[in-house]
């Protein structure tokens, strides 16, 4: 098992809809923070998650959000719901 941390950040497009940009993976949940906040300042929205695994098998459990800034996405929320 191996668990991945990964920084989702967003912007607004042109009708205000939130949209994805690459996400940035991190070292561990302390540099998934600190780059989160980092991105928070020019981002629309931020989420950092962390997802842990078996890329063998392909069997993952669900994404576990570590912190988030702004507004998140209709499909974003659902899961911290």
């Amino acid at each position: 098992m191996i668990t991945y941390f990964v920084v989702q950040t967003f912007q607004r497009g042109k009708k205000g809809m939130l949209i994805a940009d690459l996400p940035r993976p991190a070292r561990d949940r302390l540099h998934c923070e600190r780059v989160a906040e980092k991105l928070a300042e020019t981002s629309a929205s931020v989420v950092a998650f962390s997802r842990t695994g078996d890329p063998e098998t392909d069997d993952w459990e669900d994404a576990k959000v570590i912190s988030q800034f702004g507004d998140m996405p209709s499909e974003l929320l659902e899961l911290t719901s």
